[in-house]
């Protein structure tokens, strides 16, 4: 019984996420959306004017709530970060609240299921274990590849290194690493914002996959695939 009520009570947090992330699909999506930072633009814009400070921990704060939780909006809080405070410091100002979010997702995920799933993993024979023996050996070039592909989900990008019982460490830097790029080119549109929303038109999400800025992220998923390639080449040549 004890054991049930402490597994429970590890699980607690991640299933309030979990929670979260579906309450906040349903009811506060409409409040998280590019539409409620057009109404509220200038009532932010002052806040930002009058108490610059205040407002800069604010938003880290909302937006490592907003991560964290899994909630609709993360974004569109990006675009609020390059809109409100430039593209330099509101990259930092993105940056920090996207890994410290981050994190805490890991964390909750890790104490919940990870380390428990782990060992059934390497417990059990067959193609799973190879699969996690695979991607173990190849640990970095994998989470950067997670962080650097834009098609990969922030949220599975979080959980699943927590459910293979990734290293807190590695986590921390291949993220704070690998979100850079998405970072610095949807900051760069939030900076751009005002003449958008002045002209009462939508920012254009789907520039990250224009050539000239995916080409360049790809070349770095690339490159931090390469070891992971040349590992498999050497395994193939000894063998």
């Amino acid at each position: 019984m004890k054991t049930a009520k402490t597994r429970l009570f590890r699980q607690l947090p991640f299933l309030a996420i979990l929670a979260a992330a579906l309450v906040g699909a349903v009811f506060l999506r409409p409040y998280l959306g590019f539409d409620a930072l057009a109404e509220h633009r200038d009532a932010l814009v002052g806040l930002v004017a009058a108490h610059y400070g205040f407002a800069a921990l604010g938003f880290v704060a909302a937006y490592i709530v907003i991560v964290a939780l899994s909630l609709p909006g993360a974004t569109v809080a990006t675009l609020t970060g390059g809109f409100l405070f430039g593209l330099f410091p509101g990259v930092f100002f993105n940056l920090a609240g996207a890994t410290i979010g981050a994190i805490l997702i890991f964390l909750a995920a890790r104490m919940g299921l990870g380390e428990r799933l782990a060992a059934r993993i390497d417990a059990s024979p067959g193609a799973v274990q190879r699969l996690k023996r695979g991607i173990d050996e190849n640990q970095w070039s994998v989470l950067f590849l997670m962080r650097l592909v834009p098609v990969v989900p922030f949220f599975v990008a979080n959980v699943v290194p927590a459910l293979l019982n990734v290293p807190l460490r590695r986590f921390v830097i291949t993220t704070a690493l690998g979100i850079v790029p998405g970072g610095l080119v949807y900051t760069s549109v939030g900076a751009g914002l005002g003449e958008i929303l002045e002209a009462g038109e939508q920012p254009d999400l789907g520039v990250i996959f224009e050539p000239h800025i995916l080409g360049p992220i790809l070349g770095l998923a690339a490159l931090a695939a390469l070891p992971m390639v040349l590992r498999l080449f050497r395994k193939e040549v000894r063998a």
